[in-house]
């Protein structure tokens, strides 16, 4: 058993703690024993038979519409409650303005926005990116000579995690590879979209937060999450919000 008196170990289980504490990181972070990681048995967190395990059930809990799925801690995965989302959302853009973001993580934003919701893959290369990891390429000019291939893979995933912490971005669904034998395998391919597109009925923000302040929803959240966890520094918890 976690610090946290429970062991994950179904999917109702796991939906109940992300409705309970609104906000739940998958991997381990600043708070030990806060993670989904943390309190789930190893054996059952990535569960290889594509019905049983955290890993699996991340396309199932995002398509109940009660919680978003993100890298929104640390660029690290994990879930907002929809009732915690838009003061989430409030604090999260007044820190990570869309205006102040690079010109090719704003143009990824506007493919998306034109597009609601595409693949990862689909993503990258609509936005001019390579599908390659690696920061050289040949020169087509020049087969003998390599150049700085500034969009590539790795460029791509960091912009788009960091449109995710600003919460401009988030994964709508997990899409799996077909083998010959009609069976689903591999790690899943994120669909992303944007909150505006997925979830509708929250927008206008202001609408939902009221005057509240992006600080007031940031002190909203740390008052929360401090009474659910009265045992944890609060620096660990601002840390994670």
């Amino acid at each position: 058993m976690d610090r946290f008196g429970t062991v994950i170990e179904r999917q109702d289980q796991l939906e109940s703690l992300i409705k309970e504490f609104g906000f739940l990181p998958f991997f381990k972070n600043g708070i030990e024993g806060f993670s989904i990681e943390e309190m789930t048995p190893p054996e059952l967190l990535f569960g290889d038979d594509f019905e049983n395990g955290p890993w699996q059930w991340k396309g199932p809990i995002i398509a109940n519409w009660d919680s978003a799925y993100g890298k929104f801690f640390g660029k690290k995965a994990g879930y907002v409650s929809l009732e915690w989302l838009p003061d989430f959302m409030n604090w999260r853009r007044s820190q990570y303005p869309l205006r102040k973001e690079p010109t090719d993580a704003k143009h990824i934003h506007e493919v998306l926005v034109e597009n609601e919701s595409m693949l990862s893959k689909q993503l990258k290369v609509a936005s001019g990116f390579s599908l390659s990891r690696k920061r050289s390429m040949v020169n087509p000019d020049d087969a003998s000579e390599t150049i700085v291939n500034k969009k590539n893979g790795m460029a791509f995933d960091a912009l788009i995690a960091q449109l995710q912490m600003g919460t401009h971005v988030c994964i709508a669904d997990f899409e799996y590879l077909i083998s010959k034998k009609g069976e689903p395998y591999g790690w899943g391919v994120a669909r992303y979209c944007t909150p505006e597109a997925m979830y509708p009925e929250l927008f206008p923000i202001k609408d939902r937060v009221g005057e509240r302040t992006p600080n007031q929803s940031r002190k909203r959240i740390i008052d929360h999450l401090q009474g659910l966890l009265p045992d944890v520094d609060k620096a660990k918890i601002e840390k994670l919000i």
